[in-house]
């Protein structure tokens, strides 16, 4: 059940780094000693919330060592940009990469902070060009920039939308080959690659992402585990999670445990096969 009224975040996440990394990943700190498995990906991977989170339960099942490297908000840059996560990924036996969104990278019409990929840093001369109306200097968010942009012209979001998916594409293709091991992707959400969200105010991620998107990069990996949780699923998974008064909001935007035991199934299926 969740946890209410703390001053202080219900879980205690044992923040961690390794190597010359600055990124702080979920601890506790794991020995990188072979043979393990990695795990890459943003808040779900990380476990936001989640007292025994997919990578940890697939673990238990598993037998082997699996190293967290999940971080909160991320997109494909801060992982492609991290020789410290690259390095501890292709010593891996596998490494599982979850899906994220399209709209935390940098790209060709602006810029994301290089480890908080939800950040917007600054727009670029063409986007400037094309949105001439629009003050970019009061948006800190992806998201928020991007509602903004679709809310001031949707003939143009098209434009931006396009250039995002594939940016995706050719950014995920760069990080699986910088990655010198086997790869299983992951794609844990609300919604199937069939049904892509573009909702950028409201939408679950990952955002943006199709299945034509999914295929594309279908033969530079071993496997694409998908699971999509329903909504009573998510309902119930709710109530495993463990947050303070503060932390309700963003809570509320989790799939919950359901959906990281359901994941761990999953993932373990394929796995036990590769190891």
């Amino acid at each position: 059940m969740a946890y209410e009224n703390l001053g202080e975040s219900a879980l205690d996440y044992v923040p961690c780094r390794y190597g010359k990394s600055k990124l702080l990943f979920r601890g506790p700190k794991r020995k990188l000693t072979a043979p393990y498995i990695a795990m890459i990906g943003a808040t779900e991977t990380y476990g936001k919330f989640v007292e025994t989170p997919f990578p940890a339960l697939t673990e238990s099942t598993l037998n082997m060592p699996v190293i967290n490297l999940g971080t909160v908000n991320a997109g494909l840059d801060v992982f492609a940009h991290d020789r410290t996560v690259v390095d501890i990924c292709s010593k891996a036996e596998v490494t599982v990469v979850q899906i994220m969104g399209a709209q935390n990278m940098s790209n060709r019409f602006y810029a994301v902070h290089p480890r908080r990929n939800d950040r917007f840093l600054r727009a670029s001369n063409l986007v400037k060009t094309i949105y001439r109306n629009v003050d970019f200097t009061e948006l800190n968010f992806t998201r928020h920039l991007l509602s903004v942009l679709r809310e001031n012209s949707e003939e143009k979001f098209a434009m931006v939308e396009q250039e995002l998916r594939e940016a995706w594409v050719a950014r995920m293709k760069t990080l699986i080959s910088k990655i010198d091991s086997r790869i299983v992707l992951l794609w844990l959400a609300d919604h199937s690659p069939e049904e892509a969200v573009t909702d950028t105010a409201h939408g679950s991620d990952p955002l943006f992402i199709d299945r034509e998107m999914l295929e594309d990069v279908r033969p530079y990996v071993e496997h694409i585990v998908e699971v999509v949780a329903t909504p009573e699923e998510i309902a119930d998974g709710r109530e495993g999670l463990a947050f303070n008064e503060f932390e309700e909001p963003a809570a509320r935007g989790m799939l919950g445990t359901v959906a990281h035991a359901r994941a761990a199934s999953a993932l373990d299926r394929v796995l036990r096969a590769m190891v």
